[in-house]
């Protein structure tokens, strides 16, 4: 059990394909685990003990959520940081070499230092955005190859990528829709949602606001 009720725990998390690597500050204890099931149970058993004040992993897409949806369901405090942000804060601190562990390590100090806010979003929900953000982007490069098609193409053609584009540009719209769903049903959201809405060039020129608040959902 943890013994040192007295500091702040946090926890770094540096996501790959096959592992994570886990730095528990100021305890200086660091771990690693693979990144499936068995291994998320173990790493979410250790981190438990030390009732640390959040765990931070850096958003990747997909990596990360096994072990996020692990943290939810064990009520552990969680925060999906930018990596861009934790970039930033490697340069302030002159943090040039890159390891795995350094990385878990750089990331719980970015947690202790910046304080981020947990996140409030059901891993749920999470996980939905990110299949449908995914199958989005999987569509617009699969319309933006045909939109370079029809470019050279001759007209006769041509004309046969039209319907193709058109039937992409309509599930595209099905997907946003699905999306902006999810994003206005989530209170975490919704201080982000006031700001870059009331910023020019982002609110009432755009479709769908809500769905390019949670695509600059880093800025």
């Amino acid at each position: 059990m943890n013994t040192n009720t007295n500091q702040s725990i946090n926890i770094g998390v540096d996501t790959g394909k096959f592992q994570l690597d886990i730095y528990i500050r100021p305890l200086d204890i660091y771990f690693t685990v693979a990144n499936d099931d068995k291994g998320i149970r173990e790493a979410v058993n250790k981190i438990k003990k030390h009732k640390p004040e959040r765990i931070i992993i850096e958003a990747t897409g997909r990596l990360e959520m096994p072990f996020i949806m692990a943290c939810a369901k064990a009520g552990l405090p969680f925060v999906i940081a930018n990596p861009v942000h934790v970039k930033r804060f490697a340069g302030a601190i002159g943090q040039r070499a890159k390891t795995d562990k350094l990385d878990a390590k750089l990331i719980a100090y970015y947690g202790e230092a910046i304080k981020p806010s947990l996140s409030q979003l059901k891993p749920e929900t999470m996980q939905l955005m990110s299949d449908l953000v995914a199958h989005r982007n999987q569509l617009l490069v699969m319309q933006t190859m045909e939109k370079n098609r029809l470019q050279i193409l001759p007209k006769e053609l041509a004309m046969t990528i039209k319907p193709i584009l058109t039937a992409f540009k309509n599930q595209i719209n099905k997907i946003e829709n699905k999306i902006v769903k999810l994003i206005e049903s989530c209170p975490e959201y919704q201080a982000k949602n006031d700001l870059l809405q009331s910023m020019k060039g982002i609110g009432k020129s755009q479709q769908h606001p809500s769905l390019v608040i949670y695509l600059n959902w880093d800025i």
